[in-house]
């Protein structure tokens, strides 16, 4: 899932490994003024390569022993990628991304992106191949360009994209880490204040969907403040405050016909989902970061709970759920970074099942904005035991957790 996903891109990624570096200068190439090096071919064709790592160690409480009364300890490799971006004319790029897709499981390395770009100018571009599906902020973050390190492990119920960690044919899956198989078109305009993205993709392969219905999904977004600057239609859950003043707000719609349930049992899915982030840079350096979700899912035209109850098929959810948090970054450097603490509150409220809630406290430590940073966090409540079990016997107990995070990119 999108502990699952994540976004990458040549701007993000146009950082190389010190060894690829080094084979860049004895090739007679030349480096960029950003962090890292650029394989420069000619005035219009270039390759850059990067990596990101998530690794964590957590302890659950009640999640181990013999009665399930001692506290866990789990160490997780989260996320290892790969990023190979470039182009090959003016208009031209390519991006392909890898990520091991069951780290917790031993682990695969597997395509996460595969995105040919046509990008013409601000206003019309097109992005076909492998990509990520228009959604709300959380996922066009991915778990490296969201502000807190648990955004996906204990939030909001996740897209079809997210729902299984893999792409099967079996009416189980409708992509994998967020991405799907199709094609969008984004771009922006009001000097990039209106941004937009509009995407045709497979959706869910087999069961349900035995008329191969295609999945729609849009997200259009307004910057009241300082424009957004990301690659493509990407976001960020935190600019760290080197993006100005940032208040944008975005709606996102996603649908596909027989696009839940299970070959017996059709449900045609919706989710729409409208999201916040208001960054504010203070008068003595500090930074103070909102970040606001709200969703609502739907499954119309069948799909009962019956078939929910028997874990039949794409059991999607349907509901209301919510993603509130805050922090604040000190502007004073501590050591070789800064600390950034931060609360939150999910709470997510199924259709035929019980709600389900976490609370959330931590601290960032912030060395190089997203590339490095360490986290310490703490939960409590349901949601943690209950998960994405939407069954009207869904039941778990209020539990603590605490994790510490390592994040590195390059």
């Amino acid at each position: 899932m999108s502990d699952s996903v994540e976004t990458t891109s040549e701007i993000r990624k146009n950082r190389l490994l010190s060894a690829i570096s080094l084979l860049t200068l004895a090739a007679g190439y030349t480096s960029t003024a950003q962090a890292g090096a650029t394989f420069k071919i000619d005035d219009t064709k270039w390759v850059s390569i990067g990596a990101g790592l998530r690794t964590s160690f957590q302890s659950v409480e009640g999640a181990s022993g013999a009665n399930g009364n001692k506290w866990s300890n789990d160490f997780n490799l989260d996320n290892i990628r790969l990023y190979i971006n470039g182009q090959i004319h003016e208009y031209l790029k390519v991006e392909f991304n890898t990520d091991c897709q069951t780290c917790s499981n031993g682990g695969e390395v597997r395509v996460l992106d595969a995105i040919g770009k046509f990008e013409y100018n601000p206003y019309v571009n097109l992005w076909v191949g492998r990509m990520l599906v228009p959604a709300e902020r959380r996922e066009m973050n991915g778990p490296f360009y969201s502000a807190i390190y648990n955004i996906f492990s204990a939030g909001t119920p996740f897209e079809p994209a997210d729902f299984n960690l893999t792409i099967k044919s079996d009416g189980t899956s409708a992509g994998s880490f967020g991405r799907d198989d199709g094609a969008t078109f984004w771009g922006a305009a009001f000097d990039g204040r209106l941004q937009y993205a509009f995407g045709f993709f497979r959706g869910l392969r087999g069961g349900a969907n035995v008329d191969d219905n295609i999945l729609y999904a849009q997200r259009i977004a307004y910057n009241f403040w300082d424009v957004e600057k990301n690659p493509g239609y990407y976001t960020s859950g935190t600019y760290y405050g080197k993006g100005g003043d940032i208040l944008t707000v975005a709606v996102t719609n996603q649908y596909q016909e027989d696009g839940a349930g299970t070959f017996d049992d059709v449900g045609n899915f919706r989710g729409t989902s409208v999201d916040v982030l208001m960054e504010k840079v203070l008068g003595n350096g500090g930074v103070v970061t909102l970040n606001g979700e709200y969703k609502n899912y739907g499954i119309t035209d069948g799909y009962s709970q019956a078939s929910r109850d028997a874990g039949g098929g794409f059991a999607m959810f349907e509901g209301n759920a919510y993603d509130i948090s805050g922090m604040y970054l000190f502007p004073q450097q501590i050591g070789i970074g800064q600390f950034q603490p931060y609360v939150r509150y999910v709470n997510v409220l199924p259709d035929g099942s019980s709600d389900r809630d976490v609370v959330e406290g931590g601290v960032n430590y912030v060395i190089d904005g997203h590339n490095a940073r360490v986290s310490l966090s703490w939960q409590y409540g349901d949601l943690l035991t209950k998960g994405l079990d939407y069954s009207s016997t869904a039941s778990g107990d209020d539990v603590n957790a605490i994790k510490l995070a390592f994040q590195w990119q390059i």
